[in-house]
C-alpha cells in the first residue's frame, strides 16, 4: 500500500527532529549536569518528541498544501473553488497533480462544447433568420406593389396575390414546424399508438407523391411484393410525416429518371424501414449534422427545393419519441439510404 509522501516527510523529519533534540539533551544532561539518564526514561522521552514532532509537522504541512491548492483554484477564473471543497482533501502531492490535471482537462472539454454549441447556435439564428427572412421580404415585395397601383391591373393582382400566398404558405410551415419540434423535445406531443400496416401505409404515401416523383420522373417501388399485411405500432400519422419526409428527399435529390426503393427488414420484434435511392448521396462530414434543425448540405440548392429546412430533425424526433432509432448511410454521388426502426404488433 503506497503511503502518501507527506507521511514519509513528516516521519523522516520527525526522526531526524527527535534524533537532534535528545541528542542535545543528552549531552547538556551528561556533560554539564552530570545527570545519567535512565534509559527506559530516555525511550519514553524519545517517543513522545518523535510523535509530537510527527503530529505536528503533518498538520501543518497538510494545511498548507490545503491552502496552496485553494489559492491555485481561486487564481484561474474558470476554476471554481467550491468545486475543490466538494472533493475529499489529499496531502499527497502526485495525487494532487492529478486531480487538478483532471479538473483542467475537464473544463478544456467543456469549453470545448460550449465553443461548439455556440458556434451551432449562431449557425442556427443565421438559418432562421434567413428562411424566415426569404419569404416575408417575398410576400412585403408583392403587397407594396399590389399597394402601389398594380391591384387595379386584374392580370397582375391575381399572379402576384397567388405569390404572396405560396410565401405566406412556407411562412406557416416553418412555423408549425417549429412548434411540432419544440413539442416533441418538451415530450408534450401525444401520440397515438396503435397497430396498423406498414405496407399499406407506403403504397398510400407512394400515391401522395405520384405526382411529384414524376416531374422528376423517378420510380417509387417497394423492394419486393409483400402479399400479406406487416403490422406494427406507432402513430400512424407520425409515421406517415417520418415517411412523406424521407421520400420526398429522396425524389429531391435524386438521380433524374431514377428510383426510391422502400424495403422492410422483419425482426424478432423490430421492423427496419429502408428507404434508398440512387442520387447525389451525402458526404460524411455532412452526415453527422444533416438531423440539425435548418441545416443544409448544399444551401442554395436546397433552398431552391423549398421546404421548410426542417424535415429531417422532425423525422429524428418522431422517431425518437416512440424510443426508435434512426440511421443513415451514404456515399457522395452514389446515393443514400435512411432507415427507422419500428416496433413490431404481436399477432393479432
Amino acid at each position: 500500500m503506497k503511503i502518501k509522501k507527506t507521511y514519509s516527510n513528516a516521519f523522516w523529519t520527525a526522526l531526524y527532529s527527535t534524533f537532534v533534540i535528545s541528542l542535545t539533551i543528552f549531552l547538556i544532561t551528561y556533560f554539564y549536569l552530570h545527570t545519567p539518564i535512565k534509559f527506559s526514561h530516555f525511550v519514553i522521552y524519545n517517543a513522545i518528541v518523535f510523535a509530537f514532532t510527527f503530529l505536528i509537522f503533518q498538520y501543518r504541512l497538510e494545511k498548507f498544501i490545503y491552502q496552496r491548492i485553494k489559492k491555485i483554484y481561486e487564481s484561474v477564473s474558470l476554476l471554481d473553488s467550491s468545486d475543490f471543497n466538494q472533493t475529499s482533501i489529499t496531502s499527497d502531492i502526485d495525487a494532487l497533480s492529478r486531480e487538478v490535471q483532471k479538473f483542467a482537462e475537464n473544463k478544456q472539454e467543456q469549453i470545448k462544447n460550449l465553443t461548439l454549441r455556440e458556434g451551432y447556435r449562431r449557425e442556427f439564428l443565421g438559418n432562421v433568420s434567413h428562411e424566415l427572412k426569404t419569404p416575408l421580404f417575398t410576400v412585403q415585395g408583392y403587397l407594396l406593389t399590389l399597394a402601389d397601383g398594380a391591384i387595379n391591373d386584374k392580370n397582375v393582382s391575381q399572379k402576384y396575390l397567388e405569390r404572396a400566398n405560396k410565401g405566406v404558405d412556407r411562412l406557416i410551415a416553418i412555423v408549425k414546424d417549429l412548434d411540432l419540434i419544440s413539442k416533441l423535445e418538451s415530450a408534450d406531443l401525444n401520440l397515438n399508438k396503435q397497430p396498423f400496416n406498414i405496407i399499406e401505409l407506403i403504397k398510400g404515401v407512394f400515391e401522395l407523391l405520384e405526382m411529384k416523383a414524376k416531374k422528376r420522373n423517378i420510380s417509387l417501388l417497394l423492394d419486393q411484393q409483400y402479399d400479406y399485411p406487416i403490422m406494427v405500432i406507432g402513430d400512424i400519422e407520425r409515421y406517415e410525416q417520418v415517411l412523406t419526409n424521407l421520400i420526398v428527399n429522396s425524389i429531391k435529390y435524386g438521380k433524374i429518371n431514377g428510383t426510391t426503393i422502400v424495403g422492410l427488414k422483419i425482426e424478432k420484434n423490430k421492423v427496419l424501414v429502408k428507404i434508398k435511392d440512387n442520387g447525389e448521396g451525402i458526404s460524411d462530414e455532412n452526415q453527422a449534422r444533416i438531423f440539425e434543425r435548418f441545416y443544409r448540405v448544399d444551401q442554395s440548392r436546397s433552398r431552391e427545393q423549398g421546404g421548410s429546412g426542417l424535415g429531417l430533425s422532425i423525422v429524428k424526433h418522431i422517431i425518437e419519441a416512440h424510443n426508435e432509432q434512426i440511421f443513415v448511410k451514404s456515399k457522395l454521388y452514389k446515393g443514400s439510404e435512411f432507415s427507422f426502426s419500428i416496433e413490431k404488433a404481436e399477432n393479432i
